[in-house]
C-alpha cells in the first residue's frame, strides 16, 4: 500500500481573482502558483490546498469541483492498487484516476519523507 496525502482540491470557479481576494482577506492565504499571465491566469494554487481554475461561463448555484490532488509515496504502487476496482483514468495519464460516481483523483509525485511528514501534523492537538 502507498501512503498518501490531500495536497489540494480543484475547483472550476467564474472569477479567480475574487476568490483569491476573499481567501487572503478572510484567511491570510497567498498564492503559491499561478498557471498563464497573473492579470489572467488559467490556474492558480493557494497555499493551504486549494487550487483555482478559470471557468468564466460556469453559473450553478454550488462550486464545481475538477479533482483531488494527492500526494503520493509511489505513484505506480498506487496505480496497481486503484486497477482492480476498476477505475479509469483521463487521457492526461494514468495517474488521472476517474472513479465510477465520477470523481477525479489526480496522483502526485511526492519528496523523500514528506508524506510521513504531512501524516504526523496533528491539527487538533
Amino acid at each position: 500500500m502507498a501512503r498518501a496525502y490531500l495536497e489540494h482540491v480543484a475547483f472550476y470557479v467564474r472569477d479567480i481573482h475574487w476568490h483569491v481576494r476573499f481567501f487572503k482577506a478572510v484567511f491570510g492565504t497567498g498564492v503559491r502558483d499561478t498557471d498563464g499571465d497573473p492579470a489572467d491566469p488559467k490556474q492558480v494554487w493557494l497555499h493551504g490546498g486549494l487550487q483555482f481554475i478559470a471557468a468564466p461561463e460556469f453559473a450553478g448555484p454550488e462550486g464545481r469541483m475538477a479533482h483531488l490532488g494527492v500526494m503520493c509515496e509511489d505513484v505506480e504502487a498506487a496505480i496497481a492498487a486503484a486497477r482492480p476496482f476498476g477505475v479509469g483514468h483521463l487521457d492526461k495519464g494514468e495517474n488521472w484516476l476517474v472513479l465510477p460516481d465520477g470523481l477525479i483523483v489526480e496522483l502526485l509525485p511526492a519528496a523523500a519523507g514528506s508524506v510521513a511528514e504531512a501524516l504526523a501534523v496533528k491539527p487538533r492537538g
